[in-house]
């Protein structure tokens, strides 16, 4: 089962400079939606190969975001 349809959860990737309380006024500016908690993780970028040169995908930074049970998000 989706985490969405058992924790009231919804992942986004947001700006790696944005703390949690920036991410939970956004999200219930733009979904008219009530945020229990913010979780954030900075994600690395991995090191990829390309011929004989190495290089590294972009970092960016995930926010998991925890709304009331009486609210949900339509995403589809």
């Amino acid at each position: 089962m989706h985490f969405a349809n058992t924790k009231g959860a919804y992942c986004f990737e947001v700006n790696k400079k944005a703390n949690k309380a920036q991410i939970k006024n956004a999200v219930e500016k733009i979904y008219s939606v009530k945020v229990l908690k913010v979780r954030t993780a900075n994600r690395p970028g991995k090191y990829r190969r390309r011929g004989r040169t190495f290089g590294q995908t972009a970092s960016w930074k995930k926010a998991i975001v925890f709304l009331d049970p009486e609210f949900h998000i339509d995403l589809f």
